[in-house]
């Protein structure tokens, strides 16, 4: 298909509901985009194994799925166990952003994962929100090996609060993203979801005005950015003001299954 497009999807908030439920329209219209034969793609915060389900469950086998907000890459391999393998990457040593932000955060609730998308946490986490690789360890641990992502659950702080304490703290050498709660996601530095999809759009030849993105969340701006430069970056409905103004279309809301009516207009 020489005119395919390459559409990269959020998961939570834009292809499931927050509540983790799934619409049958939206199921229905990436069966038919998919049929269409277009490359349609996962671009997740999660893990891979949290990736992986959500891939079967629509039943969707892309080259390429970005995981970890960009720090994993992984490629279709039909010999794998899984169906993929990783093809890139990205880790970073989390000892200086982990002891800067303890200072500051000292409640707060810490998780590393590895490249193998293992999960080593201090503290308590929501049940979905870590994998079945993980271990609870002291902080101590968590310094001990490289990171393909470091997360920060402070839910005794609000939002507005969180923010200001996190722009306060300088942070270097790395990115990051501030969720919907007092939730940090921290990448290596210049990893986001745009630098991956910039990659797997490169290996597949596609032409950046046939990029198509959605997202929802503060880590989805670059990517919204990224697919608003010459093609289609839509933010949910629901999504911040700053989201928002990074694409160049707003869909209706995951409640409104804003990710079909996308779709069902290619």
């Amino acid at each position: 298909m020489t005119d395919r497009l390459l559409i990269a999807l959020d998961i939570d908030g834009t292809l499931l509901r927050e509540d983790g439920s799934i619409s049958e329209r939206v199921v229905e219209e990436v069966a038919r985009v998919r049929d269409l034969g277009h490359e349609i793609m996962l671009a997740t915060g999660r893990s891979v194994s949290l990736t992986l389900p959500v891939l079967e469950h629509f039943r969707l086998s892309p080259q390429h799925v970005v995981c970890s907000n960009g720090a994993i890459i992984l490629g279709r391999d039909p010999d794998a166990p899984t169906g993929y393998t990783t093809l890139e990457v990205r880790t970073f040593d989390p000892v200086e952003v982990l002891t800067t932000i303890s200072g500051e955060l000292d409640q707060a609730n810490y998780a590393v994962e590895d490249e193998n998308g293992f999960y080593r946490y201090t503290g308590r986490f929501p049940e979905s929100s870590l994998s079945a690789d993980s271990q609870q360890v002291s902080f101590e641990e968590l310094l001990e090996r490289r990171a393909t992502r470091v997360v920060v659950f402070s839910p005794g702080h609000r939002i507005e609060d969180f923010l200001s304490i996190v722009e306060r703290m300088g942070l270097h050498k790395v990115t990051y993203n501030v969720g919907w709660t007092a939730w940090l996601d921290i990448a290596p530095d210049g990893v986001n979801k745009a630098t991956a999809l910039e990659r797997v759009r490169q290996w597949l030849g596609i032409p950046r005005s046939r990029v198509v993105a959605i997202g929802d969340g503060r880590n989805d701006i670059d990517m919204l950015a990224w697919a608003s430069a010459q093609g289609r970056g839509v933010a949910m409905g629901q999504a911040p003001d700053e989201v928002r103004a990074a694409a160049n279309e707003v869909t209706g809301t995951e409640a409104e299954d804003g990710v079909a009516s996308v779709l069902a207009s290619l």
